[in-house]
């Protein structure tokens, strides 16, 4: 394995040491994973390119070893979580949202 030095701006290793901190990873596995991918071609999906603004926002973070492992057992199908969303009522998910934002100016 070769060491290299990098100088970063304040900005950018903030920002790299939040994605290493949300994926729980020393910053130096951060850093190659992304110079990896990016000499290597490997260009994100729409979602992925989505997945990583929005946790670099903060607005996005991975799950805990036990929120994991709840999931994992889980055996709730996609029609039975929507069948006791419409059991429950109320407005959608949207409308609360767009409510809330209020009306454009």
């Amino acid at each position: 394995m070769t060491t290299i030095t990098l100088d970063l701006s304040p900005d950018t290793y903030q920002r790299l040491l939040v994605e290493a901190r949300q994926r729980g990873v020393p910053v130096a596995a951060v850093a190659e994973k992304l110079l990896t991918e990016q000499l290597a071609g490997v260009h994100l999906s729409e979602q992925d390119r989505a997945t990583a603004v929005l946790r670099a926002a903060g607005l996005l973070t991975e799950l805990s070893p036990e929120e994991k492992e709840r999931a994992a057992r889980s055996t709730l199908t996609l029609e039975e979580a929507r069948a006791i969303l419409d059991r429950a009522g109320g407005k959608p998910l949207s409308e609360v949202i767009l409510e809330m934002r209020g009306p454009k100016e």
